[in-house]
């Protein structure tokens, strides 16, 4: 996440890291009473990534795999973003303005310490279902997965994964520039 974040900077883009682990972001309730109020009953962190998801252009996950899914701060987020579902679907009011639909990216960034061709699989429908209920398109879903590096620091000796997270984050800023919005 930082590699990526280093180079968004590096090509002029404002970046925001929230850490989610360090974040008071509650589980959802399963209340559906955002399909009524259109937000969430629950008063905590999640009241400012609200706004921040709303008026992000690029949304970047990073979560590791534990036990072939998303760590569970990042499930939280994912399970909190239901307040947007209920927007969308059962108040049908937008998310975005119509002027900004389809000119965002989502990022998914994740590591696994096994190596199985499979490891991130269970994460992703997850993953297509937060981007999808906050306005960012399958086609604008970007992916950094890199498995085998399981201890703290084992990226850091992945053969490709610093210039695999700078090439993405060139991609994605260049992207963003030709939909006019970066």
């Amino acid at each position: 996440l930082d590699w990526v974040l280093a180079a968004m900077e590096e090509q002029g883009a404002a970046v925001e890291k929230i850490v989610v682990a360090e974040a008071d972001i509650r589980p959802c309730r399963g209340c559906n009473v955002c399909e009524t109020l259109n937000r969430c009953v629950q008063r905590d962190y999640m009241d400012y990534l609200h706004d921040r998801i709303i008026a992000a252009d690029c949304i970047i996950l990073a979560s590791p795999i534990y036990c072939m899914g998303l760590c569970a701060q990042a499930k939280a987020l994912v399970d909190r973003a239901q307040v947007f579902r209920s927007r969308k679907y059962v108040l049908h009011l937008p998310i975005v303005p119509p002027e900004r639909k389809g000119k965002r990216v989502g990022i998914f960034l994740s590591t696994a310490g096994q190596n199985w061709d499979y490891v991130f699989d269970a994460a992703i429908p997850s993953v297509k279902c937060l981007f999808h209920v906050v306005d960012i398109r399958n086609t604008d879903i970007r992916y950094l997965m890199v498995n085998g590096v399981d201890e703290k620091g084992a990226i850091e000796r992945h053969p490709t994964a610093k210039a695999d997270a700078a090439a993405l984050a060139r991609e994605v800023v260049r992207h963003l520039r030709e939909v006019g919005v970066a």
